[in-house]
């Protein structure tokens, strides 16, 4: 479900920071004791707690004394981070670097403590030396797709047993944007009627480059190489009359991706009452991402028009076109998809190319989706309803919740029964178990639509 940027770099940030020391409890919680104690020395006439509270003053004075300025003169450090997302695995690796500069005449800083965090992850702390917080290496897992923050980090100093501490600097945040992995299809749907002129694809007409067609009498424009001399002496029947060969014409195909990214929901339902879908889990848009990206991929290499559609904003556009650079720039799109919350009704759909197949990647948990998809279809296009739901989870449902998730997910049904009954092709993309079931549906689709056009 992760990937890299189509240009692979690892994301780098770094910070420097003035920190400010503190004194630690451990040197109060002393001086404290030793004034006390020494107080109580004076008042019963105690030499013994008076020579007890004597060392813990001598500490708590020398920890004071070694504790570095602030201000201008207190110590800096230097935080260094390296990122690099590895789809595979489904982790980021990250390298931290932490560079301490300790003012003159100090006692030093003893330890370094860094924390790591993760979005929907337990954060991680390491206290460690200087040298060792120097070249600090490790990997979290990556949660999503699209824009995300990968890494947010944040670190102190320690003195000698703690004698002071800073404050901790402020957070640095690693963000970067996940492509989604594209993952093979086999089986690619087409459109009812080819419009191009140049393609890997059996179109109605005739032309070159495709399978036999028929055997014709000859007409001006036809080529005299395609002259077929075994047809012409069976059947003609005038002197000068020939029969030719003729062939199909390939011709490409016109795909409209469109993404419903007015919301994004996850596994859990507790959390569909956002916008967003935080922490673990795949989401919608984690699966729209990837079923966009794999078909963008399928279909430029076939040598196909590959476009993009946004329903929450009329600014993300890509028209259709071929080749590998824009399959990078429709890749590119669909990454930086992100849940808008946008939930504004359209009077008429977006405009498409004419014969164009579209695919509508959405929930379904509204009728703006279907609806669109319905008016493209009764347009004369065909369309493919891509189901980007996550299997739900209702465990932590509330008794009520659960009898309003039940209600949701029967009017969820009616719509996708409407849109069947309007002609609309049901596809349900989910995550790797039901890949055999994805593949098959795939090629059903591509059965469905199979013969010249």
């Amino acid at each position: 479900m992760s990937g890299l940027e189509p240009d692979r770099a690892p994301e780098r940030a770094s910070q420097r920071t003035r920190v400010v020391p503190l004194t630690g409890a451990g040197v109060l919680g002393g001086a404290v004791v030793a004034v006390v104690l020494a107080a109580l020395g004076l008042v019963l006439s105690r030499v013994d707690l008076v020579l007890l509270a004597l060392p813990l003053a001598v500490s708590a004075a020398w920890a004071w004394a070694s504790r570095p300025p602030g201000g201008t003169g207190g110590p800096t450090t230097g935080l260094r981070v390296r990122a690099s997302p590895d789809p595979e695995a489904r982790v980021v690796r990250y390298g931290v670097g932490v560079d301490v500069d300790g003012p003159p005449g100090s006692a030093g800083t003893d330890a370094v403590h860094v924390r790591v965090s993760v979005l929907g992850t337990t954060p991680h702390d390491l206290v460690v030396t200087p040298a060792q917080a120097a070249d600090l290496a490790g990997r979290a897992p990556i949660l999503h797709s699209g824009p995300q923050l990968l890494l947010r980090l944040q670190h102190r100093l320690l003195g000698q047993d703690a004698a002071w501490f800073t404050a901790p600097a402020r957070e640095l945040d690693v963000e970067q944007v996940v492509t989604p992995r594209a993952v093979p299809v086999a089986s690619l749907a087409l459109p009812q009627r080819l419009q191009g002129l140049t393609g890997n694809h059996q179109s109605a007409r005739p032309g070159d480059g495709g399978d036999f067609r028929d055997v014709h009498p000859f007409a001006p424009g036809d080529r005299l190489r395609r002259i077929d001399w075994r047809a012409t002496a069976r059947r003609a029947r005038l002197a000068d009359e020939l029969f030719v060969r003729r062939t199909s014409a390939l011709a490409d195909a016109t795909v409209v991706l469109v993404l419903d990214t007015r919301d994004d929901v996850g596994e859990n339902v507790e959390d569909w009452t956002g916008h967003t879908a935080d922490g673990q889990g795949v989401t919608s848009l984690d699966l729209a991402r990837e079923a966009a990206a794999s078909l963008a991929t399928a279909y430029a290499a076939s040598g196909d028009r590959v476009g993009v559609q946004d329903l929450a904003s009329q600014a993300r556009v890509v028209q259709p076109g071929g080749g590998a650079r824009h399959r990078d720039r429709v890749v590119r799109a669909v990454t930086l998809s992100r849940p808008s919350g946008s939930r504004f009704a359209r009077l008429r759909p977006p405009v498409v190319p004419p014969g164009a197949l579209v695919y509508v990647f959405s929930t379904f948990l509204d009728d703006e989706a279907p609806r669109m998809a319905t008016l493209w279809r009764a347009g004369g296009h065909r369309v493919v309803a891509v189901d980007v739901l996550p299997a739900p989870r209702t465990g932590g449902l509330q008794p009520h919740e659960r009898v309003a998730f039940r209600l949701v997910a029967l009017e969820r049904e009616e719509r996708m029964s409407a849109l069947q009954a309007s002609g609309v092709e049901l596809l349900r993309w989910q995550e790797a178990p039901a890949t055999v079931e994805r593949a098959v549906a795939l090629r059903t689709l591509a059965r469905a639509g199979r013969g010249p056009r």
